[in-house]
């Protein structure tokens, strides 16, 4: 995250319990992909305190350098497919469906290209302005911003769910806070804004459970 270890580790800890209570509450296997996001971030947030720990005294280790690499596979590659599959596997209605389906496919596409530029050139990190800040030795294009956005937000926005659906203004919105004020550390804020965000997807299997409850009890 972008203030300290132990920021990054209590965001790790917090989302890593909201997403054991997610899965808990998750009534049936196909909803398990969305229940289990708050554990992805927990774990790219538990990766990020590391990293807080180790570039003071070992900046160019190799621990810092596969530290540094995971991360980016987390933001860059996990997400753009992760996202729109955990939407996919809990959506009812067919037309949405399909309209995901294009979100994921763009995804899988953002990623490849995303992955062949991190496995093409070297990367490092290094604290700045008290975040984190990923370099690279060629700059992602700015083209890139849209599809990686649809992939991710896009899905999400066209959930059923509302929740669902808040989360995708969520992420959005950190996503151009993080682009506009923090360009430099954009990848390490805008993934912080998304962890925090975890809480509307336990809301959302809350809702689903006492919905079945209510349910239930009517028959």
């Amino acid at each position: 995250m972008c203030f300290s270890a132990t920021a990054s580790f209590v965001t790790a800890g917090v989302t890593g319990v909201i997403g054991v209570a997610a899965l808990i509450r998750a009534r049936e296997p196909a909803a398990l992909p969305m229940a289990a996001v708050p554990l992805v971030f927990a774990a790219q947030q538990a990766l990020e305190g590391l990293l807080w720990l180790t570039l003071p005294v070992a900046p160019d280790s190799p621990e810092t350098g596969t530290l540094s690499l995971v991360f980016l596979l987390f933001a860059y590659v996990i997400w753009p497919v992760y996202a729109p599959l955990a939407a996919l596997s809990i959506e009812p209605s067919p037309m949405r469906r399909r309209l995901i389906g294009a979100c994921l496919l763009v995804g899988l596409a953002t990623a490849g290209y995303l992955l062949a530029g991190l496995l093409s050139y070297s990367h490092s990190a290094l604290i700045e302005g008290g975040h984190i800040v990923y370099d690279r030795e060629v700059d992602q294009p700015d083209g890139i911003l849209p599809p990686y956005l649809l992939a991710t937000a896009g899905a999400l926005a066209l959930s059923s769910w509302p929740a669902v659906r808040a989360l995708a203004g969520v992420i959005a919105v950190g996503y151009l806070v993080a682009l506009v004020l923090y360009w430099n550390a954009f990848v390490s804020v805008w993934c912080f804004f998304a962890a925090a965000a975890s809480m509307l997807i336990l809301a959302h299997f809350q809702h689903v459970r006492a919905a079945a409850g209510a349910g239930a009890r009517e028959a």
